[in-house]
């Protein structure tokens, strides 16, 4: 791979600079206030966070390095169908705020899988926590991956030297500050995400003739695309697939997964936290938008010199790195701005997803152990101490995983199709307890196991088809201003179709699109766990629990309520009347509502 220029001094003095402000928050943060000496202050901020922080701290979570690299090189390769999940943004929303989040508000535990314990049981909150731990651990060893691309695309720096350097500055930041510093990093963190895209779209705009040339040119090369309304799962993207399976994966971030749930427990109110996640919605589909129109604005460079053809780069999620330096280097300082920018997408995920592993170990797994075999329970002070101390192995495992995040292909399908494939069962089985009466633990462990295991088959079989790319171009490389072809030049070639592969050799699962991998692990959570549980209900004859309203859905809780109502003004009516009299004793009959004295 050849690195045309590298960055100067004051590229260099920039990244250091975003480097040492995210470092320094942390300190700060250790040295303040409480100084982290709780969990509840280390893990959920003492619930005293202002509204705006959290709002970006929820977007920042989901767009990391991973999208910014991975979105713009998706609508550059496939064109811009994948603009359509945005949509599933706007529908999960009021799912999460009206459905989810009063559960967890309710329930306020440092873990979300609590929730698990109360509803059907330990195993079942066990095994959640672990497959949860896999799962972030995995993903965060591709986020702190994508950043390295960056770095190695403009400076020749090895991946492994800035995977080094990144994940010990974020670890270092987020073991000692907290979730306060997690988060007020992300607020800064985020408007470097923004002005990263915001400046590649400006000088493209600026190079070609404006933004409607930009537009003109993708569509000549056949990126404009919305209207994929393939009924086919095996298509990649199309509209269901991403709303469907879009809808899915945002449920799985926003609704149960414990990076988001924390956050939003880190507010004073259930209205506060609700109004964060819709203050979140429109920046988070402001910078999807912007992100993958910055892809097209690459295109317009490359469309007749693409440089993965070309062999200037040896991976798609290294092109926008590449542009950057290709256009600013004649700019001071710009270049170091952007891959602050993709750092800061880095850091960010990374630091959310130490705090939450912590949280999710710490509170799952050693406090459990220490009570049992100590027949005490740890104090506050300690368990902050052992907070930290994970939070810091753990990025460090991180570091390790980053080694192996390159064999799992493109960053943004790698990214997606973990969330998929953890997410989707994740997902099935809080929803079968926040939805389901008749749903007991066997039938929950049972339905998460079974697609667990169906979907690791689909997604990590092989042999698997190659998507592929639309058409593209290295006709204009010798010529040594691409932008000076003409349009009615790049036309021509651009009549060709790309080559469609033939891959119907392949076994019809493997070939299921990635976007899928979401929505079927929900369903086959849920279709099963209700089979299994009714199953298991009939033959072993086993009566229903009395359930708590609080652990559902509101709308199915104030059901609950005005059903178990007669029983509990009874019972209330009973326990005053003999502490009243002091001499009489009434057993309830609750089936034929009598009072026997």
């Amino acid at each position: 791979m050849a690195v045309t220029t590298t960055l100067g001094w004051l590229d260099y003095t920039v990244i250091f600079i975003m480097l040492s402000i995210s470092i320094g928050i942390g300190i700060y943060y250790r040295f303040s206030g409480g100084r982290q000496k709780t969990i509840e202050e280390y893990f959920i901020a003492s619930r005293s966070m202002n509204v705006i922080p959290v709002a970006v701290a929820l977007m920042v979570s989901f767009m990391s390095a991973i999208t910014l690299l991975g979105l713009s090189s998706e609508n550059y390769y496939y064109g811009t169908q994948f603009v359509v999940i945005n949509l599933s943004y706007v529908i999960g929303t009021p799912i999460v705020c009206y459905g989810f989040l009063p559960v967890f508000f309710k329930l306020q535990a440092t873990s979300a899988y609590e929730y698990l314990e109360k509803r059907f049981g330990i195993k079942t909150r066990m095994m959640a926590s672990f497959v949860y731990w896999v799962q972030l651990l995995l993903y965060s060893g591709i986020v702190l991956y994508a950043p390295s691309l960056a770095l190695e695309a403009t400076t020749g720096i090895s991946k492994s030297g800035s995977i080094i350097i990144i994940g010990l500055a974020c670890s270092f930041y987020s073991s000692i500050g907290g979730i306060k510093a997690v988060l007020i990093t992300d607020l800064f963190q985020s408007i470097l995400m923004f002005a990263s895209v915001i400046i590649i779209i400006i000088i493209a705009s600026y190079e070609i003739g404006g933004i409607e040339k930009i537009w003109e040119i993708a569509k000549i090369g056949q990126r404009i695309e919305f209207d994929n309304i393939s009924i086919y799962p095996t298509e990649r993207h199309t509209w269901w697939s991403l709303i469907f399976g879009g809808l899915a994966t945002f449920l799985s971030l926003y609704g149960v997964n414990q990076v988001q749930v924390q956050r939003l427990l880190t507010v004073k109110s259930l209205n506060e936290a609700q109004l964060a996640l819709w203050l979140s919605l429109p920046i988070l589909i402001l910078l999807s938008l912007a992100t993958c129109f910055s892809g097209l604005s690459i295109y317009s460079k490359y469309y007749d010199c693409d440089p993965l053809t070309d062999g200037r780069i040896s991976s798609m999620d290294m092109l926008m790195p590449l542009y950057v330096m290709d256009t600013m280097h004649y700019f001071p300082g710009l270049p170091g701005l952007f891959i602050a920018g993709i750092f800061s997408a880095g850091l960010s995920t990374i630091s959310a997803a130490l705090n939450s592993l912590a949280a999710v170990t710490l509170e799952d797994y050693v406090k459990p152990v220490y009570s049992r075999c100590t027949h005490k329970e740890l104090s506050p002070t300690s368990s902050a101490n052992i907070g930290k101390m994970i939070a810091l192995a753990y990025g460090l495992i991180s570091i390790a995983l980053a080694f192996l995040a390159e064999l799992l292909g493109g960053v943004l399908q790698a990214g997606l199709t973990i969330f998929g494939v953890v997410g989707g069962p994740l997902l099935g089985v809080f929803t079968l307890g926040m939805t389901s009466e008749s749903a007991i633990e066997s039938g929950a462990i049972s339905g998460m196991i079974l697609s667990l295991a169906f979907l690791l088959w689909i997604a990590y079989g092989q042999p698997r088809p190659i998507p592929p790319k639309l058409i593209l171009s290295n006709h204009g490389c010798d010529v040594d201003t691409i932008k000076n072809i003409t349009l009615s030049a790049l036309k021509e070639p651009m009549k060709l179709s790309s080559q469609k592969i033939d891959d119907t050799s392949y076994f019809y699962l493997y070939r299921i699109s990635y976007m899928w991998y979401a929505p079927l692990g929900f369903l086959i959570t849920v279709v099963v766990g209700l089979l299994v549980s009714n199953i298991v209900r009939c033959t072993f004859k086993r009566t229903q629990k009395e359930l708590d309203p609080n652990l559902f859905f509101p709308i199915i809780g104030k059901r609950l309520r005005k059903e178990q109502s007669p029983h509990f003004e009874c019972s209330q009516f009973v326990n005053l009347h003999n502490k009243v009299q002091g001499k009489y004793t009434f057993n309830v009959d609750v089936s034929s509502d009598e009072i026997i004295g």
